[in-house]
């Protein structure tokens, strides 16, 4: 947890501090800010945190991708910070997104996030009941089989009741109140009034239309958004000394009849509209939408607009049992898992291997994809052109096969009981297809990992390797200091790593080795580099300098360049920071010193960047 902390202090100063944040909350992966002046969002800053996987700005949200960990993360950042949380705050009505489609997936996911554990949970507990029905022999009129089935069935039985809660959250309104709206409306009163779905009664001298509301979407969202414009208007004409009564009575009582005869049959022929037009569209060109919906999906989920589909799935679940749209996003899912496992056969480097293999088992076995949509897909973007012409074709044909899943979870090889309908071979084949295709075609597409194709002689030519020992050569010249004579204890007492300082005569940084450029700080005032024969190099320019933020500096790299010794990687300007009122004092650290048996410094008191300054020692 204290890891965590750290981090969670890093990423708010990332985002400009607490003071900057309106309300924060998580989904399955990312942490969503609302930010008061977003010109503090730090993106590069915020992508070198170790435990961060990207950041971006989507929909008027700053959000920030940690993967597996992102709950953690966000609970740490609450108990440091007085920052409330998006999901009891009304965020909703405090949007500033000027683009309405943008607002309603904001809305959409600010809804339907809290729920989807416990859809996840209760789908996999009936693909669960289907398994040991059909293959282990137990009865459907057994009280083990009611008892369970009615822990399957409840959330969606009562899904108005759990969107009145999550929506009065998001729309910041009474939240019982909110229950109590939907909950007339399956009230058995209410319900034993209809005899047929469409049966009419009678209400003050008005029509009311009967609808069948257990597992509606549309009604519940429609009516709590239109409730949270009229408590706010009760409260202002209501005096405060009756409002705990007169408001919540006033709310029910002009509510439940509205919802009843107009919002709740509305949002009832909407949902069954958009459950009949997926269900045209299957069957009218099920290979085109799966295949639009396989090769797109990643994309959705980058910029955060996939929620406006979530309701589109639910609503199938709810109204037919199945939905078509899940295993086409299957698809998308697999395709990323076979970017992973193509760059892990193909990748030269360690590291890359590890990162592959690593972010490949959270997509198979959780549906998680962003570590290796953005550390691997976008990043080496071939991978991602291999991806979606995989997930293309395993969606088409799962499209084409009208592939259907029993319940909402996300697509992985333990949510496979859910997609065991009679459809469920066609599954398994078009996730094959997806994930063998993209591997292969990652294979052959290839990507550039920062280390040119080189043959051996010149690979040698590059090497500063002899024997078990690697020498890294001055990148400055200058004056050689011991690094603990340096005015900063995190390098002086070794924390850092072993390393040197120079007091530079020359204010310019060469490469010290033959390798990549692993970290570029935004401040310019630090690089980091690995050698290809995997020392690590940091070189700091100056003590506290990043309080300059890049002024004085000048770049000629970029990170992720693969640059040879002895060029030139950034200029600095030595009078002017000293004049700042800052030393220039450099130490150039190993960091992965504890991977060697010793790291041998100079005896030199004055190096050119042709000298050797450090050299590691392995056994």
């Amino acid at each position: 947890m204290a890891d965590q902390k750290q981090l969670a202090k890093q990423i708010i100063d990332g985002v400009g501090g607490k003071g900057n944040v309106s309300s924060l909350y998580h989904c399955m992966t990312r942490l969503r800010f609302k930010l008061k002046n977003g010109s503090k969002f730090d993106k590069n800053k915020i992508e070198q945190l170790g435990g961060v996987i990207s950041a971006l700005e989507s929909n008027g949200q700053y959000q920030i991708v940690i993967g597996n960990n992102v709950k953690s993360v966000h609970d740490a950042i609450i108990d440091l910070y007085d920052i409330q949380s998006a999901s009891s705050s009304n965020e909703v009505n405090d949007d500033k997104t000027k683009n309405p489609v943008a607002k309603l997936f904001n809305i959409m996911s600010g809804i339907i996030t809290p729920i989807v554990p416990t859809l996840a949970g209760s789908g996999m507990l009936k693909a669960l009941l289907v398994i040991l029905t059909t293959y282990f022999g137990m009865s459907e009129e057994g009280s083990t089989y009611l008892i369970l089935s009615a822990a399957a069935n409840a959330v969606f039985y009562f899904f108005p009741l759990a969107l009145a809660v999550s929506a009065a959250k998001v729309y910041g309104v009474n939240t019982f109140v909110s229950i109590a709206i939907m909950g007339a409306l399956m009230e058995p009163k209410f319900t034993g009034l209809m005899t047929e779905v469409g049966d009419i009664v009678d209400f003050a001298g008005l029509p009311i239309v009967l609808m069948g509301y257990s597992g509606q979407i549309i009604p519940a969202i429609l009516a709590i958004w239109l409730y949270s414009y009229l408590e706010r208007i009760l409260n202002k004409l209501i005096p405060q000394v009756i409002q705990m009564f007169a408001v919540p009575m006033l709310a029910l009582l002009i509510m439940v009849p509205l919802t009843a005869g107009l919002i709740g049959p509305f949002g009832v022929y909407a949902g069954n509209g958009i459950a009949f037009g997926i269900e045209f569209m299957s069957n009218t060109s099920g290979m085109l939408t799966g295949a639009v919906i396989g090769a797109g999906w990643t994309f959705l989920v980058m910029f955060g607009v996939h929620w406006g589909v979530v309701p589109a799935m639910l609503q199938n679940l709810s109204t037919t049992g199945y939905d078509t749209i899940r295993p086409p996003v299957a698809n998308a899912t697999f395709a990323q898992a076979g970017v992973a496992f193509g760059v892990f056969l193909k990748a030269k480097d360690k590291n890359l291997k590890s990162l592959a293999i690593s972010s490949m088992m959270p997509a198979i076995l959780a549906g998680i994809t962003e570590p290796i949509v953005y550390g691997l897909s976008v990043r080496y973007k071939r991978p991602m052109i291999a991806a979606v012409i995989g997930g293309t074709v395993g969606g088409g044909f799962a499209g084409a096969m009208n592939t259907t899943v029993m319940a909402y979870v996300f697509p992985a090889l333990t949510t496979l009981p859910a997609f065991m309908t009679d459809t469920f071979a066609y599954y398994i084949i078009s996730i094959t297809i997806a994930f063998v295709l993209t591997t292969i075609l990652t294979y052959v597409l290839g990507f550039d990992e920062g280390l040119p194709e080189k043959s051996e002689e010149k690979a040698k030519s590059f090497s500063n390797l002899e024997g078990g020992r690697s020498t890294v050569v001055s990148p400055i010249i200058g004056e050689v200091v011991p690094l603990n004579k340096v005015n900063d204890s995190a390098f002086s007492t070794g924390a850092m790593g072993k390393g040197i300082a120079i007091t530079p005569t020359e204010g310019k940084v060469y490469s010290p080795v033959s390798g990549k450029v692993t970290t570029l700080f935004h401040t310019k005032h630090a690089i980091g580099l690995t050698s290809n024969e995997q020392v690590e190099v940091l070189i700091h320019i100056g003590l506290n300098t990043v309080k300059l933020d890049g002024k004085h500096f000048t770049t000629h790299v970029k990170q992720d360049d693969y640059v040879e010794q002895g060029q030139l990687l950034l200029e600095f300007d030595i009078k002017a920071i000293e004049t700042e009122g800052y030393e220039v004092t450099t130490p150039i650290i190993i960091t992965n010193s504890s991977d060697y048996t010793d790291v041998i410094e100079t005896d030199k008191r004055f190096v050119t960047k042709e000298d050797v300054l450090l050299t590691t020692v392995s056994l």
